[in-house]
């Protein structure tokens, strides 16, 4: 997507303490490019967006009277994270963000329904996944493989 005025469907707003160096932290780790950055008049980062492939994270500090907050802020707890999807190279992705200071606290290993997928956390405690297609697995393998029930499948 090069027409910045056309967004995905859907996208994820992140909250950090210090939305700044989470920036260049994430550009750094993880390849993610910077499209733009809106700041106060006293120069903190009030919201930004960031670009991947073809989706895109908004980057945002924290506001006081929101119920939004940086894991930091309480004690490392998550309610959610976000998955990003590779094209190709996961492993490779796996050791730059290693090298950038991500905690990985999933190793990249291969699931039973065809990805290669690993964990990460970010400098404020954000877990980020990463997976990446390496075979195509049929509803009936997966089931197989898992000795789950799957309804649907993709």
């Amino acid at each position: 997507m090069s027409d910045t005025s056309q967004r995905p469907a859907f996208g994820s707003a992140i909250y950090y303490r210090d939305p700044r160096a989470a920036l260049a932290w994430l550009e750094k780790a993880f390849g993610f490019t910077t499209q733009f950055v809106v700041t106060t008049p006293d120069g903190k980062v009030c919201h930004s967006e960031m670009r991947f492939e073809d989706g895109y994270i908004m980057v945002c500090g924290e506001w006081p009277g929101m119920p939004s907050t940086s894991p930091a802020a309480v004690g490392g707890k998550n309610t959610q994270s976000v998955h990003v999807q590779l094209g190709r190279g996961l492993d490779a992705h796996c050791e730059r963000a290693r090298a950038a200071g991500a905690t990985i606290v999933r190793e990249p290993e291969d699931q039973f329904y065809g990805d290669r997928v690993y964990a990460a956390c970010d400098p404020e405690g954000h877990v980020w996944s990463f997976g990446e297609t390496v075979r195509q697995v049929s509803r009936e393998e997966a089931e197989q493989a898992s000795g789950l029930k799957i309804d649907g499948w993709i």
